[in-house]
Formats: structure tokens, C-alpha cells, sequence
């Protein structure tokens, strides 16, 4: 094992929910009472032995283990505690580390009540700006922000992977010989009258606007748009499915996610229809080998699969499943005013909890180049190294007058893994300089980016009347 890993608080939680003692818990795998609570108070590794005991003894998954969590955690607390509101406490990076191992549910409740704290911050600066009139509009319009952001984080903390929906996704595909069907969209049609008695139709040719699908209950009629590819037909009726044959798979997962509001809980509940969907066009065993044997080139495992760019992105950033893990991906939507749509993370890669994302990066160049896959190698300012590819996307105008929706799609892994992406071909891996990432521009320690658009909020400015650069302030390195 390469890297220490500690622990503590995963033992402990194992060793509760068991209901055991330290003394019981360490019969069980047959080591000393204190060996166990210097692992739980993290004086300790959990060493590769201890770890595959563990796994025997209470069949349990011992990649749980990993400290990529924790990593993520402390990425997070570092980007809060930049908030000036905590000038002049901001605790070291090894305290940060200490309270994660120690106690991360604390962690959790920190970061939960800043981003409270963010967003009444911004819905009172909506209500300020705002006319009395609209008030009420504006102020619901903020509110509904929250459910989607406390989503998100739980995807991200659970590596965007859900263990129960894919191996059912991955059944169903098998039984229905979909993987890889030009006629994708048919067979799922065929399939949702067979099994459920529902009636799969298209929208008049008249109606360029109606909804993606509707579904009418009482005549059990799924109406999709006329406007969608096959690919996007194919995924709507797929998470149809999901919803009418693993209600109780995500109803469970919901439920045990903990969310705070109703709203969240219907939207993680629509999360994990559209996964289920993804992991049923692209089931997890057979689509991981052949990016694997096409070594991840997108535009190739689109054209073989029949799936969209977008979704063959978004299935690749979703392979880690225990065991069988793919390469750890980062994925990202991106629209033309810089608003993140989507973003899911199997990686260390740090995304912008608030605010706009780093201009250094080249997912907003693929607004200008929507044509070309575009490479770039990315340092972020905790020294990781990333492949980073983005490449433009859009909707078609569906009547005159309307606009087209163009979207940038970024992906990308760690430096490590770049030798299995053909996108690596002819790059020096090893001493080509990389671009310098941040996170955003509000929270981003390097002092000389020539692109810096605002000051960081945890550092102090410097302004020379007798000098003007680029940026029009100097940053003072802390």
C-alpha cells in the first residue's frame, strides 16, 4: 500500500453500527483492544492486513477505506475558510487534515452551514437589488438554488457512483441485448409496452417547443419531442424506465442520503433516473472495456455506441465501481455565461463551489473552437497534474427566431492515467509546462496570473499609482 491511509472514523462507524466494543470489535479480527482504539484515534494506519481482515470478517468493501474523501473535504473547507468572514482564523493545512481524519461529520456540518450562510448572503443581495414588487419571485427563484447544490455534493462525495442502480441498469441491457443498437430508442419502446403497457409516441412535427417527454398517467401514453436525436430519445425512455422499475432502489437511496428538503429529495430522485439511464444505454462491464480498447477517444466511442458526446462523457466519469474501477474522470457542462450545469468528479480535481470558473482553463475555449476536442495539460495550485480536454456542443434551433443552445463539455483525469487517453499521443507527459489552474479567481493563491479578473478574498492587494500591469493590483503573497 503506498499511502497511509487513517481511518479512525470509518472504523468507528463500522464498529458502531455493528454494535460492538473495542475489545469485541478486536476479537473479531483477532487483534489487541488497543491496537484498535489507536486506529480509531487515528495514532495508526489501517494497514493492507487490517483492511482485508475487515473486508473478510464484515464483507464489506475495504475501497470505502480510501482517504480520496477526506481529500475532497479538506479541498472544500480550505475554499470556505477563504470566506473573509473568517479572516484572521484561517487554520493551518494540517489542521484542516486533522479535523477531517478526526471528525468529518463535523466537517460535513461546517460546510453545510457556510453554504447556508452563502446563499442567505446572496438572497439578501437578490432582495436588496431587487423591486419591491418582484420581491417575492426573486426571493423563491434563490431558495430553490439550495436543493440542487446540497445534490450535487452528495454525487460528489459518493464518487458519482451508485452501486445498486448500475448493476441493475447493467441486467436490464444484457436482457435486452441493448449495447451498441443503431435502433436503441425502439427497443426500449418495445420493451415499455411489453412490460408496462405504456405507449411510446412523438409529438406533432407543429410543436417545436413542447417538453422533452410528458407522460400521461391515466392513458399510459409517453410523449416524446420530435426535435430529439436518437441518442437523447433513447435515454428519455430510458429513465422512464428507471422510474417505473427501480422506484424502490431510489427510493432507498434518497432516503438514506439524509437530504434536508423535500425539493432535494426529488431532485436526487431525478438524478438517479437519469443514472440509471446512462448506466442502461452504456451498461458498466461492456462499455468500460471498449473505452478502455479505444482508449477513451470520445468521438470514436460515441460513433460505436450510438450514445451522445455528452453522455459517453458523463457514463465515463460515473466507472468506479469497487473491484472494477476505470479511470477516475472529472466532467463538466458549461454554458455560454460561464454557469456550471453539470459537474461530477471521481478525481481530486477542486470545482468552484461558488462563483465563475478559472479562465486559465480551456473548457471556455471550446466556445471558439466548437469543432476541435481540445488538450491541455493543467497544474492545480495543490501541484496535481491533469489531462484536461473540453470540446463545444449545442442544441439546433428547433423554429426561426429561436436561439441555438451551445454548451462546453470539459473532461479530464489525473497526469497519471494520461498514457490510456489517445488524446495523450505526443504530448511530454514529464516536462511540458503546464497551464496554472485555480479553482476561481476569488480563492486562488497565485500572485502574477495575468488573467486574474478579482482579488482573492483571503489575501491582501497592493495598489502602485506609479505602476500599471495587466492586472491592475498587485496580490501580496502571504
Amino acid at each position: 500500500m503506498s499511502k497511509k491511509v487513517f481511518a479512525g472514523h470509518a472504523v468507528r462507524n463500522l464498529r458502531e453500527r455493528q454494535g460492538l466494543t473495542q475489545m469485541d470489535f478486536a476479537r473479531r479480527l483477532s487483534l489487541s483492544p488497543s491496537y484498535i482504539n489507536q486506529i480509531e484515534s487515528n495514532q495508526r494506519p489501517v494497514t493492507a492486513a487490517v483492511l482485508l481482515a475487515i473486508s473478510r470478517t464484515f464483507d464489506l468493501d475495504i475501497t470505502r477505506f480510501g482517504a480520496d474523501d477526506l481529500d475532497r473535504i479538506v479541498a472544500d473547507l480550505r475554499e470556505a475558510l477563504a470566506d473573509p468572514v473568517f479572516r484572521g482564523l484561517e487554520p493551518s493545512l494540517q489542521d484542516l487534515k486533522n479535523a477531517t481524519t478526526h471528525a468529518p461529520a463535523f466537517a460535513h456540518a461546517f460546510l453545510r452551514l457556510h453554504g447556508a450562510l452563502r446563499r442567505m448572503e446572496e438572497r439578501r443581495a437578490a432582495l436588496d437589488d431587487a423591486v419591491v414588487s418582484v420581491a417575492r419571485e426573486v426571493d423563491g427563484e434563490t431558495r430553490s438554488l439550495a436543493p440542487y447544490e446540497e445534490v450535487r455534493d452528495h454525487f460528489h462525495y459518493i464518487d458519482n457512483y451508485v452501486d445498486g442502480l448500475d448493476r441493475a441498469a447493467e441486467e436490464r441491457a444484457e436482457a435486452l441485448d441493448l449495447f451498441a443498437r443503431e435502433d436503441a430508442a425502439r427497443v426500449l419502446a418495445q420493451h415499455l409496452r411489453q412490460r408496462h403497457d405504456i405507449t411510446v409516441d412523438l409529438t406533432p412535427a407543429e410543436e417545436a417547443d413542447a417538453p422533452l417527454v410528458t407522460y400521461d398517467r391515466y392513458r399510459r401514453v409517453a410523449t416524446l419531442a420530435r426535435t430529439l436525436d436518437p441518442a437523447s430519445r433513447a435515454f428519455r425512455l430510458a429513465a422512464l424506465i428507471a422510474r417505473f422499475e427501480q422506484s424502490e432502489l431510489i427510493d432507498k437511496h434518497v432516503i438514506d442520503a439524509g437530504f434536508r428538503s423535500p425539493t432535494a429529495r426529488e431532485v436526487c430522485r431525478l438524478s438517479l433516473q437519469n443514472y440509471y439511464a446512462g448506466a442502461l444505454i452504456l451498461p458498466y462491464r461492456r462499455f468500460a472495456r471498449l473505452a478502455r480498447d479505444k482508449r477513451h477517444d470520445l468521438d470514436l466511442l460515441s460513433l460505436v455506441t450510438g450514445a451522445s458526446l455528452e453522455q459517453v462523457c458523463h457514463r465515463l466519469s460515473t466507472l468506479q465501481r469497487p473491484g472494477e474501477k476505470g479511470i477516475p474522470f472529472y466532467f463538466l457542462k458549461v454554458d455560454r455565461a460561464g454557469n456550471v450545469i453539470k459537474r461530477h468528479s471521481a478525481t481530486r480535481f477542486q470545482f468552484a463551489r461558488y462563483g465563475g470558473a478559472c479562465p486559465v482553463w480551456n473548457v471556455h475555449e471550446a466556445f471558439e473552437q466548437p469543432a476541435r476536442t481540445l488538450v491541455q495539460i493543467g497544474a492545480m495550485p495543490d501541484g496535481v497534474r491533469y489531462l484536461c480536454l473540453a470540446r463545444g456542443a449545442s442544441k439546433p434551433a428547433t423554429r426561426f427566431g429561436a436561439r441555438e443552445r451551445r454548451f462546453a463539455l470539459g473532461i479530464g483525469c489525473e497526469l497519471s492515467y494520461a498514457a490510456e487517453l489517445v488524446y495523450a499521443d505526443g504530448l511530454d507527459l514529464r516536462s511540458a509546462a503546464p497551464a496554472l489552474l485555480g479553482v476561481n479567481c476569488r480563492i486562488c493563491p497565485r500572485p502574477n496570473c495575468p488573467e486574474r479578473a478579482f482579488p482573492p478574498l483571503d489575501r491582501d492587494i497592493v495598489l502602485d499609482p506609479d505602476r500599471r500591469g495587466v492586472v491592475p493590483f498587485a496580490v501580496r503573497e502571504g
